[in-house]
């Protein structure tokens, strides 16, 4: 438990209420023992911190047995356990139980802090409880903030390596240090025994190395998170290492070895008829990708993406399949450039790279070179491993 924690509690309310500690604190203890207790000087009891947070409004909560749940959760965050599986469940039920009796104690940063990622919303604590943080809840303040290179700075592991790795590949700014980190991260996570951090690890790995177009390095990557993912029993991850293996040599104009894979999937994700079309399209079967892309386009989709932004991916691939001469059809260049930016501004960056050559032809066709160029030298992606 923090008394800082629980000083700064009572002191962030009290100074919100515009109350005086002699106001807050008469008939309970000295103004100067207040004081202590709001620096975090004074451990105090639990029968006066009930009385001040009751006289606050708030509830106050001793938790004397909250170590026994909030370490286990600590360790099963850092370790990747909290990532799936049947313990993460067992755990977040036992949360769930606790969370709001835990929110009113001496632990209530610990339980906004892994709140936040149980329920995986970066939700991160008001910047002015940083200063009691302890540097392990402070590393994870600073991943659900987003600034997960200081994190691993700040607390090198397996998790912050993990992370810092994760963003700097999403971001696209840079893959040496987003490589960097992942294989830190791994090794590690496999000095730790962490076998869930080590398949995201080389997972995100094999991402990098997708995004960069280097076949050989991806297939080396997937085929070690595909062995962890089948020992740990975790199909969607080898579902998602498919998929993306897939869609690379779609993106390297390997179309008959992707059509082979998304043409034989049973139940078709709306972002797989998508690539089985343009599959269909290079291979110069345009009635059958319009048809494919018809179908996309009223398919469930994918919770990661906006449903509207799925659905103008499509109609980009619609559009060119419905207009043979789209690449002098300025509503084909607005429509692929609207689809371009959002892709950049809402998701990783990979997603942006795969429309990337289609908006570069635009560019081209319509003599745009300078265009072309500022894009290509602007673009997030630095081909620099």
């Amino acid at each position: 438990m923090n008394s800082q924690m629980t000083g700064l509690l009572i002191r962030r309310e009290r100074v919100r209420r515009d109350w005086s500690q002699e106001g807050l604190c008469r008939g309970i203890c000295a103004v100067s023992y207040l004081s202590k207790i709001e620096q975090g000087k004074a451990e105090a009891s639990d029968e006066i911190l009930s009385l001040l947070f009751q006289r606050l409004g708030l509830e106050y909560h001793p938790c004397p047995d909250a170590g026994a749940l909030i370490e286990p959760l600590y360790e099963a965050l850092f370790s990747g356990e909290l990532f799936s599986g049947s313990r993460r469940h067992a755990l977040s039920a036992a949360f769930a139980g606790q969370k709001q009796a835990l929110l009113g104690s001496g632990w209530a940063a610990d339980a906004m802090l892994l709140g936040a990622f149980l329920s995986d919303e970066s939700r991160p604590l008001p910047t002015e409880l940083e200063p009691v943080l302890e540097p392990r809840q402070l590393a994870l303040q600073r991943i659900l903030q987003n600034r997960c290179d200081e994190a691993a700075r700040l607390l090198p592991c397996a998790l912050t390596s993990f992370h810092a790795g994760a963003e700097a590949y999403e971001s696209g700014s840079s893959y040496t240090a987003a490589v960097e980190y992942l294989q830190a991260g791994y090794t590690q996570a496999a000095q730790l025994g962490a076998p869930c951090l080590m398949l995201y690890c080389q997972l995100f790995l094999g991402n990098c190395y997708s995004n960069l177009l280097d076949l050989p390095n991806m297939k080396q990557h997937y085929a070690i998170a595909a062995r962890l993912a089948r020992a740990l029993n975790l199909p969607d991850e080898l579902d998602s290492i498919r998929y993306n293996t897939a869609a690379t040599q779609l993106s390297v104009g390997r179309w008959d070895e992707a059509y082979a894979y998304f043409s034989q999937l049973a139940q078709p994700s709306q972002m797989s008829l998508h690539k089985l079309a343009i599959c269909q399209e290079k291979r110069g079967e345009h009635a059958v990708a319009l048809e494919t892309i018809r179908r996309a386009e009223t398919a469930p989709g994918d919770d990661a993406i906006d449903p509207a932004l799925a659905r103008l991916m499509c109609q980009v691939v619609r559009y060119r399949l419905e207009h043979p001469d789209y690449l002098h059809d300025p509503d084909y260049g607005a429509m692929l450039l609207a689809c371009f930016r959002r892709c950049r501004d809402e998701l990783p960056i990979g997603y942006a790279s795969f429309h990337l050559p289609w908006l570069l032809e635009w560019h081209t066709a319509a003599r745009q070179y300078k265009q072309a160029y500022e894009l290509l030298r602007s673009f997030p992606i630095k081909y620099d491993i």
